[in-house]
């Protein structure tokens, strides 16, 4: 990579918040190790967009989309069975849904690092 270039430029969306916390989770990585990471991050990563359409699909055909999406599978589950506590969580995700994806990028942000230090080895 060149070191004037950002790859995380590329990503919809990113907030300095994540773009400070993916530089620093990189920092130690060799440059064969941050192209593996960015590679292995950039699958797994979620747009606050995307969870934005998720948690909108809870008004319309299923509770709780949004929870599945960012691995929240038992929260997901009683957003499904109870109607999105009563449409009152969907909102409440609806409003936080950039605290939602980014909660979640930094999940697998770390798992992307663990994932790059074991596959790559320098």
């Amino acid at each position: 990579m060149n070191t004037h270039y950002d790859p995380y430029m590329t990503f919809s969306d990113i907030t300095t918040e994540e773009m400070m916390f993916l530089q620093q989770a990189t920092n130690g990585l060799s440059e064969r190790q941050k192209q593996y990471f960015y590679m292995v991050y950039s699958g797994k990563r979620r747009s606050p967009q995307e969870i934005l359409i998720y948690t909108l699909l809870g008004f319309v055909l299923i509770n709780g989309v949004q929870r599945f999406v960012t691995g929240q599978t038992v929260m997901g589950l009683l957003y499904l069975f109870t109607g999105g506590f009563c449409l009152i969580g969907t909102i409440i995700d609806l409003v936080n849904h950039r605290s939602l994806a980014t909660e979640y990028n930094q999940k697998m942000a770390y798992e992307s690092f663990q994932i790059t230090k074991m596959a790559v080895q320098e």
